[in-house]
């Protein structure tokens, strides 16, 4: 009951600190002599985004903590899913696994769907929704592809494929 009552502050105290030790660590890391966007870019990017959100997370839910409160009271809330929450620990445990050596473009194709799937409510599982489900994970795929590959020019592991595009 205790994390029902306070879990998005201290959701909200854990991230902000962990970005912020984040940041730290990523400001540790050499400069580049080639380009002026260096190996601390991306962390420093994710380590800013996440403390802001975790910021935003925190003060919203400091702000609305009574009526949280109040809410909690009134309802009862639904118990964790824990074969969900199992399956998708394996799935992102074997999508790391097989990132290198696959490659990113056929791991993450085989990955998101099958991910979304287990997050996907019960009643969101028909043909229609697996189909806009693909689309969605190859346009995704593709765009995180190109983003990075001409974006911030950071090729992400090819695997068994030879990707020059």
């Amino acid at each position: 009951m205790f994390f029902k009552k306070y879990g998005d502050i201290l959701v909200g105290i854990f991230f902000m600190a962990l970005s912020a030790v984040m940041m730290a660590m990523a400001a540790m890391l050499p400069k580049s002599k080639v380009m002026d966007v260096g190996p601390e870019f991306m962390p420093m990017c994710i380590g800013a985004v996440t403390f802001a959100l975790a910021a935003a997370l925190l003060v919203l839910s400091l702000k609305n903590h009574k009526l949280h409160l109040a809410q909690l009271a009134a309802e009862s809330i639904p118990d964790c899913d824990h074969k969900r929450v199992l399956i998708s620990t394996i799935l992102i445990l074997v999508y790391v696994f097989v990132l290198q050596p696959v490659g990113f473009i056929l791991a993450t194709l085989i990955y998101l769907p099958l991910q979304m799937l287990v997050l996907a409510p019960d009643s969101e599982r028909g043909k229609k929704q697996i189909v806009q489900l693909l689309i969605v994970d190859v346009l995704f795929t593709a765009a995180v592809f190109f983003l990075f590959r001409y974006g911030f020019k950071i090729i992400l592991p090819a695997g068994i494929f030879t990707i020059n595009l």
